[in-house]
């Protein structure tokens, strides 16, 4: 019998990946429920390729029998046909369908880093307490499972590895007047323009150390980074004794997807890219250069200080990073936004998603009139 999968984000870069996926392994999984924002062209294409049984458009004018608006997102992970939700939204608009998913005791999928790291406690505990799941898809988390799967104990430290986007090897002042073409110039992953960007600043390696924290139940001080240009291995494990285990494979989401959708099983896919050792060539490893990367420690900063203080620098990110790509502010203005957005930060406990969206609204409101005060 094969298991239902709903697919949020469907026409971004994880949701096309996780339909290559689906598509290859009709025999385990069907899709039933597709959403997507706004590009309504790409979805269609894909309504025509897997016939699903509900569609929904988050913005735009949907087709005759698909789902409009937001709400489309809850009803979507919640219907009796779904057993697996693929949430591959970019940024805070995919925690109320994590929520929702996981209250309805299904599986997620979950590439939507922002989920855990604006509501971790929260996310963690419903998944508890209502016998949902949370299987991670970056492919850093997904190494850290793949290592730690069947060891219930002893794992010493985690180390996850950053590209170091476009900018790794630039002087701080170069970095700071970075162009968007330039910023969105990945070497090694494509991906998203928000994503891209995050990647450029390595605010996405501090939301992934949030991240990591929650799923994984380490203390900060356990959970490093380090720049690893070539993106073949994903993560390191360290166990107490000393050994240390990682993951490699190449710069490619659809592996992370298919061990999401079946862990802790592995499953044959022959459109699986192989790893090949000598292709991989040599292999590098540099510290982060915080002096030039600030959106790393103030992430990091955030992690630490617990409450709110994560969803307000996930907050103030989205809103810097989106007046950067809009041309409205430099490249080096993200991070001083973030920073000083942080510093009026009065803190307060998330324990509600009413919580955790107040302090989301606060740090987009104070995000806004920085920016515009620049």
């Amino acid at each position: 019998m094969t298991i239902g999968v709903a697919v949020l984000g469907s026409t971004g870069s994880i949701g096309r990946s996780s339909l290559k996926v689906l598509a290859r392994q009709r025999e385990r999984f069907r899709v039933v429920a597709l959403t997507a924002f706004g590009r309504k062209e790409q979805l269609e294409a894909q309504v025509a390729a897997f016939h699903p049984a509900f569609v929904g458009l988050v913005s735009g004018d949907a087709a005759g029998g698909w789902k409009r608006g937001a709400e489309c997102l809850v009803e979507a992970v919640t219907r009796p046909d779904v057993g697996i939700v693929i949430n591959g939204i970019v940024g805070a608009a995919g925690l109320q369908a994590t929520l929702a998913a996981l209250r309805a005791g299904k599986r997620v999928a979950l590439a939507n880093k922002e989920t855990l790291v604006m509501a971790g406690e929260l996310v963690t505990r419903t998944a508890r307490e209502c016998g949902g799941e949370i299987v991670p898809v970056d492919s850093e988390h997904s190494a850290v499972l793949q290592c730690v799967t069947g060891r219930s104990s002893g794992v010493a430290r985690l180390i996850l590895t950053a590209s170091g986007g476009p900018f790794h090897s630039w002087e701080a002042e170069r970095v700071r007047h970075a162009t968007v073409e330039q910023a969105l110039n990945h070497p090694t992953w494509r991906m998203g323009r928000k994503i891209t960007v995050d990647s450029a600043t390595l605010a996405n390696k501090a939301l992934e150390v949030i991240e990591a924290h929650f799923l994984f139940g380490l203390p900060y001080e356990r959970i490093e980074a380090v720049v690893h240009p070539q993106s073949i291995i994903h993560a390191f494990v360290e166990f107490v004794d000393g050994s240390v285990l990682a993951q490699l494979g190449f710069p490619n989401m659809e592996l992370p997807i298919l061990y999401a959708l079946t862990h802790p099983e592995r499953v044959p896919d022959d459109g699986i890219v192989r790893f090949d050792p000598i292709a991989a060539g040599p292999l590098t490893f540099e510290p982060v250069r915080t002096e030039v990367f600030p959106a790393l420690a103030l992430g990091m900063r955030a992690g630490r200080t617990g409450g709110s203080a994560p969803a307000v620098f996930n907050a103030a990110n989205e809103v810097a990073v989106a007046a950067f790509l809009e041309g409205r502010a430099p490249f080096g203005r993200i991070a001083e936004v973030i920073g000083a957005v942080l510093d009026e930060l009065v803190l307060t406990e998330v324990a509600s998603v009413e919580a955790v969206l107040a302090a989301d609204a606060w740090a987009r409101r104070r995000a806004t009139e920085l920016l515009r005060c620049s």
